[in-house]
Formats: structure tokens, sequence, C-alpha cells
């Protein structure tokens, strides 16, 4: 072989190297949705006059997908069924922690037995049912196991329809809170005013696909086929679109938001992931007092440790300090993520004495959870609660 031919195919080889590490930059960059339809196959979910849960969800999420591949190139949309087929919940988390996907959407149908008429839509993340109410919705999402063989070596015993099961959630903080509750927020906000759905709101209660996933994940429940004209709605082709719509409008707010708080300059960067924390002031001297205080995260006598907090409320605007929602709760402060306002409570290096209060913070706020913080930075709350067991 001649000296120009060895030359040209080193050219050709490191030009064959540069595509192929171009190509992998690019689709590791890529951001991965993982859409979930609930139900398929011989597990039909809630069964209306007319039609199927199963169905709905599925010409839901289908339509969903499309928009996302339609109007955002650089996100890789994976279904966990593209078809009427039975797919078990382990096997749905399953593919997305394979996947490492960076959000999850869990899409499913409401009903409610007997002849009460209920409409509206609302979307779930992972945490401890706080009324029966909401037990009961997990209940009947968690029963698709029964249709599994051997659910209950799968799922080491837990009975989806028995209340004692779900005791495993009262201990059980989400990596991703704060990230699922903010989406199943921008989600339930553009179902009630792009979708026009009557709110249901944002609930917490134990899923089982959402407790086996690694990323930030949240159950719609798009509305009540048990109520006639909401079935109908939800089986047509234009109620599917709309419902579709709502979630992607939600999502391509939630995705602006990850890129201008990852990709931003430094100075969005900082401006996104700071967090500014406040008392509700009851007197001047009391404001006072707290200025002579380091700004940020309420102060203890060590400040090494980590500080537990109750977040109770999200809001788009700072809300006055005698506003009535944050009235007769203790230490109430705030911080700022990603321009949401977070309010808190109840701060204390002691997680016992947090778990107390939150049990009164749930009377007024049903789904209030725990998050905590170090040095004014919020931190995994779940290594945060290792701490402190081990150093009981």
């Amino acid at each position: 072989m001649t000296a120009s031919k060895k030359s040209f195919l080193r050219i050709v080889l490191l030009l064959c190297t540069m595509c192929f590490s171009i190509s992998y930059i690019v689709e590791a960059q890529d951001f991965v949705l993982v859409i979930d339809a609930g139900h398929g196959g011989h597990d039909p979910g809630a069964i209306g006059k007319k039609a199927k849960e199963k169905d709905i969800n599925l010409n839901v999420a289908l339509k969903l997908g499309k928009m996302v591949q339609e109007n955002c190139p650089d996100v890789k949309v994976i279904y966990t069924r593209s078809k009427d087929v039975f797919v078990s919940l382990n096997r749905r988390a399953e593919i997305a922690n394979n996947a490492k996907a960076d959000l999850f959407l869990s899409i499913h149908t409401n009903s409610v037995a007997g002849s009460k008429t209920v409409m509206g839509a609302s979307t779930w993340t992972l945490g401890l049912a706080k009324s029966d109410a909401n037990l009961d919705v997990a209940k009947r999402e968690n029963s698709v196991i029964l249709y599994e063989d051997d659910y209950k070596t799968s799922y080491a015993g837990f009975d989806p329809n028995s209340a004692e099961s779900y005791i495993i959630f009262e201990f059980m903080q989400d990596n991703y809170m704060s990230q699922s509750v903010h989406l199943a927020s921008l989600v339930q906000n553009e179902l009630k005013n792009t979708s026009k759905r009557r709110d249901q709101g944002v609930h917490q209660a134990g899923f089982l696909v959402l407790k086996a996933s690694a990323m930030p994940s949240i159950l719609v429940e798009l509305g009540f086929i048990s109520t006639p004209a909401e079935e109908l709605f939800l089986a047509s082709e234009a109620g599917a679109t709309t419902m579709a719509k709502g979630i992607f409008r939600a999502f391509q707010t939630y995705k602006r938001e990850q890129e201008t708080k990852q990709g931003g300059t430094a100075t969005q960067q900082t401006k996104n992931t700071s967090l500014t924390t406040e008392k509700n002031f009851s007197s001047q001297e009391d404001k006072k007092v707290e200025q002579s205080t380091a700004k940020g995260v309420t102060q203890t006598s060590d400040g090494s440790k980590p500080v537990f907090k109750i977040q109770f409320l999200t809001a788009g605007r700072k809300l006055a300090n005698n506003d009535r929602r944050l009235s007769g709760l203790p230490e109430v402060d705030f911080f700022v993520e990603n321009g949401t306002y977070k309010y808190t409570c109840g701060a204390s290096t002691d997680y016992n004495k947090v778990k107390a209060t939150l049990k009164d913070v749930t009377k007024r706020y049903k789904d209030a959870f725990i998050i905590a913080f170090r040095e004014e930075k919020k931190i995994n709350v779940n290594d945060a609660i290792k701490e402190f067991s081990a150093n009981k």
C-alpha cells in the first residue's frame, strides 16, 4: 500500500471517528421522556358505559408523544406501551429506569362507584395518601398487580386492597419530590386553563409505578369515566387532543425551566438555583432580630446539621406576610426555586419534631411534605434523615 493511500485511510478513519463521537454526543444530550399509558391488554382499567380506560389512556399518550416529537426534536419519547398490551407495573418503571429517563408521565382515567357524578382532572405524585379518597385512587391503580402472576413475590407481599400495606409510604421521601410536585402543579394548571377541565387539584398517594421510577414522576387522572358527559369527552378525538395539549404545554414549560437552570448563563443559573427565605414576621421587633442573622435557611445552634422543613404551599408570586394562608403555622418562611415561591414552616434539626408538626399541617394542606437544607442549600431529604438517625 502506498504512503498516499495509507494517509487517505487515516483521514477516512479519523472522520468516521469524529462523526461517531459527534453523533454520540448529540444522542447523549437528548431529553428522555417516558410516557406511560395506564392499563392495557386483559386489564381494561375503569370501564364506562361505552369506553374503557385503557383505550382513553393510550389515545392521549400517543397524541402527547406525537406533539412532543413534532415540536421538540431534542426529546426522545419512549412509550411503556404503544398498543393494547398488558405491561406490569414493575416493567413500566423498569423501562423508564433503563432508559435513564429525565421524566416519567403516567396517564390514567379516574372513576367512582355508584351513581355519584364527579368531574375534573387531577395530578398525583408519590407520597402517603392523606385522605380515604386519595387512598382509594391508589388502591384502584395499584390493583393492576392482581393481573400479574405471583404478584405477592414480585411486590414483596404488597396487598393493593389493604390499607396496612400503604404504611410503607409514610417513611418514604421521594428524591425527586420537589421536581415532581412542581411538574404536577404545571400540568394541573394547564389542564384547568388550556384543557378547560374542572380542577380536582394536585395530590399525593402510594402509587407503585411511581415508587419504582428513579426520576421526577407524576400520574395524571384525566377525568371520570364514571360520569357519562366526561366519558364522552375523553373518548372523543377532540377530547383526547385537548387533554394531550394541556399536558404537552406543561411539559414544554418544565423542560424550558430545566434548560435555563442547567444551560443558562452563570447569572441565570444563580438566579434559578438560589434559595431565599424570609420569616412571616409578626412585629417590627421580630424583623430586626431576623435581620441580625445570616440570610437563608433558619439558623440553628449547629449550622452543619440538616434543617428539616415542611413545604406546604407554592405560589407564582410572593405572598403578603399577613396572607391568611400563612397564618397559624409555626416559623413560616419561603425560598425561591426556578422562579416559584415555595412556602415552608416548622423548621428544626429534629426530624421527629418536624414529622409531628407535619400531622397538624396536613389538616390544612393535605399534600404537605418534608424537605431538608444545610447551610442555605436544599439537600436530599433521604440522606438528611439517615444522618439524623445516625447521630441521635
